[in-house]
């Protein structure tokens, strides 16, 4: 079972977003909280109150629909920085001139899911295989070769 957490309209570039998501992903939620805590960007507390949703979420839902779900089994599967809508605003410049910038905004999205499943773990099995199987036919392209002109050339000079 997946349980999803968005925050939009952040006003923080996805660029940020993405420095610390990469910090927490595939890490059990208590050692993501405890990195959160301690990671020393403006938008780790934004994705700790994101994480500290998620988990609402699946407490929630765990006694609405009556599911056996340990919290300390989830573990964050996916957490995404998205782009959101651009603020265009106008510096003043030298002479009369203006320079234009952006001031991004960013959706994140986090998704918590439990570990020690059987169809999360034949999941992850059945997506190695599909790209084991996907390598060698990329394998059969070949690098175009080398004129062997081009080499008598620097050949000569030398």
């Amino acid at each position: 079972m997946e349980f999803r957490a968005e925050m939009r309209y952040l006003r923080v570039s996805p660029q940020k977003a993405r420095l610390v998501l990469d910090l927490i992903k595939g890490r059990r939620v208590e050692e993501a909280r405890n990195t959160l805590a301690f990671t020393k960007k403006r938008v780790a507390a934004h994705v700790g109150k994101l994480l500290q949703s998620a988990l609402d979420n699946a407490n929630f839902l765990s006694a609405e629909k009556n599911l056996d779900v340990e919290i300390d089994n989830l573990y964050v599967k996916s957490a995404i920085a998205n782009d959101g809508p651009r603020m265009k605003r106008i510096r003043p410049a030298p002479q009369g001139r203006a320079y234009r910038y952006q001031r991004r905004i960013s959706h994140i999205e986090l998704i918590l899911a439990e570990r020690g499943k059987s169809g999360d773990a034949g999941a992850r099995h059945a997506g190695d295989a599909r790209t084991v199987a996907a390598a060698p036919a990329k394998g059969k392209r070949r690098a175009p070769a080398a004129k062997a002109g081009h080499s008598k050339k620097k050949a000569a000079a030398k």
